[in-house]
């Protein structure tokens, strides 16, 4: 059992170190909207959670209210979020999505997905980006279960 608690141990820091880089080399990846890193992250979270409010964003960014406020406000006059009243809480705001922020949303995962491909098939050799494709769906897997 040693050995293998101490393989799993060498894996899992090889995970972290390898899978950590690759996740910031494709944050740096910029499409042609020229979205910040906390733009981008919270362009993310609405198109995937649905409209929800300033607050609820700054929570899931782990940020102050005001940083997602002032980001929301940048957001907002490109036109790429809208505000709405709560349905519920006249008090509160509703931040959505609008076609220009799915589009920009659009354009940056294209480039991401470009430029990995670009990578993987100037890089790797076929059998190399099938173990890739393999790995991926094992990563996946491993991701649920943490």
């Amino acid at each position: 059992m040693g050995r293998t608690s101490l393989d799993a141990t060498g894996v899992a820091h090889a995970l972290r170190t390898s899978i950590g880089l690759f996740v910031r080399r494709m944050r740096q990846i910029q499409g042609t909207d020229e979205l910040a890193a906390p733009e981008f992250s919270a362009l993310r979270h609405l198109d995937r959670g649905g409209p929800t409010t300033p607050s609820a964003l700054a929570k899931l960014e782990q940020i102050s209210p005001q940083s997602m406020g002032a980001t929301l406000a940048a957001l907002e006059g490109r036109g790429l979020v809208e505000r709405r009243p709560h349905p519920e809480d006249g008090r509160q705001v509703v931040m959505s999505l609008t076609r220009a922020g799915q589009q920009a949303l659009r354009q940056r995962n294209t480039a991401r997905n470009e430029q990995l491909a670009r990578a993987l098939t100037t890089s790797l050799t076929r059998e190399e980006i099938e173990q890739l494709r393999a790995a991926a769906a094992l990563i996946e897997r491993l991701a649920e279960r943490i």
